[in-house]
């Protein structure tokens, strides 16, 4: 046997000794990528629903914001007591002494 024949035989032991070995890692590495893939996929989603969960959240704030903006003018209106006195009267139908309260009866538009 020449000696490139006995080095390409030695190659070939070789390679077959590390074809178990490069399989194995081989394995493990398309394990350890599924694993990472799953794991960003599971990262997005959970993005997306936090997102989603922002959006409703500023949502409902504006309405309190514009809520709570109404209700601090109507606190303010409320310190005038010309307004309290006007409001006392106009939905609690308070009168002043002396003063006639006459119930009109609503009109139907059918009549």
């Amino acid at each position: 046997m020449t000696q490139k024949q006995t080095n390409t035989k030695k190659k070939k032991k070789k390679n077959r000794r590390l074809a178990p070995v490069t399989k194995l890692l081989c394995i493990i590495m398309i394990g350890v990528s599924a694993w990472l893939l799953y794991s960003v996929g599971r990262e997005v989603m959970t993005t997306i629903e936090l997102r989603r969960q922002l959006a409703e959240v500023e949502e409902k704030l504006e309405k309190v914001q514009i809520e709570n903006e109404r209700l601090n003018k109507e606190k303010e209106k409320l310190k005038d007591p010309d307004y309290v006195q006007s409001y006392a009267r106009g939905n609690y139908i308070l009168s002043k002494d002396g003063e006639q309260i006459f119930y009109l009866p609503e009109s139907n538009s059918g009549n």
